[in-house]
C-alpha cells in the first residue's frame, strides 16, 4: 500500500506534535539556577568546632569575607584664585585619590548541625520532601545531598539570617526532621 504525497507529509508533521504532546512537563524537574552555584563539597565534623563546644556534636561554619569598595575622590590642593568682580585668575587645583574602604566586616559564624552520622539517604529524603512541600526544593526525590538540595537548604535558612548550605539543628529541628531536646 502506498501513500499519496499529502498524506505523507501530513503524517510527518503530525509525528513531532504526538511527541510533544506524549511529552509530561509535571515529571521534568524545574531548572534550578541556584543550585549551579553552590559548592561541590560541603561537610561538617565534628573536629570542626567552636572552642568550647560540647564533645560529640557537630558544626557548620559560615564565612562571609568582609565587602570592600574603592572610592575615588577630588582632593582640592589649591582653591581658584578670583577677583572681586568673579574674575578667575587661577582655576582652583585638584588630585584624584583612590581608597578602598570596608563596608561590611568580615563574618565567621559558628551554627550546630545533624553529624554525618544522621545523614541516611532517608534523612535526606526526608529533607528533600520537606522543602519540597515549602517551594524550596524543585528536584526529584533522590536522597542525595546534591546541589539541588543544598541551594533548598540556604534558601531556607537565609530568610533567617543564616546564608549556607550547610543544614543548621536549628533548622532540622523547624522541618521535623530532628527532635527538639526538653528540658526535665
Amino acid at each position: 500500500m502506498t501513500l499519496p504525497i499529502h498524506r505523507f507529509r501530513t503524517l510527518t508533521c503530525a509525528l513531532p506534535i504526538i511527541w510533544l504532546a506524549a511529552c509530561d512537563p509535571t515529571n521534568m524537574p524545574a531548572p534550578d539556577l541556584g543550585a549551579l552555584a553552590e559548592p561541590d563539597v560541603v561537610r561538617s565534623t565534628a573536629t570542626n568546632a567552636p572552642p568550647g563546644a560540647s564533645p560529640g556534636t557537630c558544626w557548620g561554619r559560615e564565612v562571609s569575607p568582609a565587602t570592600i569598595e574603592t572610592v575615588t575622590e577630588q582632593v582640592l590642593i589649591q582653591p581658584a584664585e578670583v577677583l572681586a568682580d568673579g574674575t578667575v585668575i587661577s582655576p582652583a587645583i585638584y588630585r584624584s585619590e583612590t581608597q578602598q574602604r570596608i563596608v561590611e566586616e568580615r563574618r565567621e559564624i559558628w551554627f550546630e548541625t545533624p553529624c554525618d552520622s544522621v545523614w541516611t539517604e532517608e534523612f535526606t529524603s526526608t529533607l528533600q520532601r520537606a522543602l519540597k512541600a515549602r517551594g524550596l526544593y524543585t528536584g526529584t526525590i533522590t536522597g542525595t545531598r546534591d546541589k539541588r538540595t543544598r541551594a533548598a537548604i540556604r534558601r531556607y535558612q537565609a530568610p533567617q539570617g543564616l546564608n549556607s548550605s550547610i543544614l543548621s539543628l536549628e533548622a532540622a529541628r523547624q522541618l521535623g526532621l530532628v527532635a527538639v531536646e526538653r528540658e526535665g
